[in-house]
């Protein structure tokens, strides 16, 4: 392992969904705003915007801004950012995995710059960024018009290679610096074997598989309260 000289030289990435926390937000994002506007229900538009994914290529990114434009399109922002302000208030540690959190702090303590990649919205990751303490936020942009939620992508969903795309361009930014990466699925292992010190934690079979075939540390985050120590 390389030596590291100061902290400033130092990123620590994260993913979210499954990483830190213990569920996919965007969904749980999805249904809170519906039982707050339950007249936004459209069961029909959401199981075409489903079919299309199954059909087309499973385009995540054309998924997700499909559901965001059945369930939000249209609304306003104030009503929006009301929303997403509460449910980045509401998600604490409990909803959080343990080893996530504990890594977070090793990082924080250790003076290292910490970085939130995920290929959830924009509506409300960085809040939640914030609340966790990251530094920096990289996330899916999501357009608006005329102070109305559009639901259209204004950047590439960040996953998979995309997210590989977001660390080079991370270290681009930060020549030398020695970067930490976390992140829990199959998709992940594109950018997890971009960093100096990937780690995949909570991995199903598949992204286990994948991982251990690429030399990639595991762990499970999940029922421990010690995570990997920070190298």
């Amino acid at each position: 392992m390389q030596a590291i000289t100061t902290a400033a030289d130092r990123l620590a990435v994260f993913d979210l969904d499954g990483t830190i926390t213990r569920d996919d937000t965007f969904v749980r994002y999805l249904r809170g705003w519906l039982v707050r506007h339950p007249e936004r229900r459209d069961a029909w538009r959401a199981l075409r915007a489903l079919a299309q994914f199954l059909a087309g290529g499973r385009d995540r990114g054309r998924l997700k801004s499909d559901l965001l434009r059945v369930y939000l399109g249209g609304a306003e922002r104030g009503q929006v950012e009301s929303w997403s302000a509460e449910f980045a208030g509401k998600l604490g540690a409990a909803d959080c995995w343990p080893g996530a959190l504990t890594a977070i702090a090793q990082h924080r303590a250790a003076g290292d710059r910490l970085v939130l990649l995920s290929a959830s919205p924009d509506l409300y990751v960085p809040q939640l960024g914030a609340r966790f303490g990251f530094t920096e936020v990289i996330c899916t942009g999501i357009a608006w018009r005329d102070g109305r939620l559009d639901g259209t992508l204004t950047t590439p969903n960040r996953r998979g290679e995309e997210k590989r795309r977001c660390l080079e361009a991370l270290r681009a930014r930060h020549p030398g610096a020695y970067i930490a990466a976390y992140a829990n699925s199959a998709s992940d292992i594109a950018h997890l074997a971009a960093a100096d010190a990937p780690l995949l934690v909570n991995g199903a079979r598949r992204a286990r598989r994948r991982a251990r075939a690429g030399g990639i540390p595991l762990a499970d985050w999940r029922n421990i309260e010690a995570a990997a120590p920070v190298a």
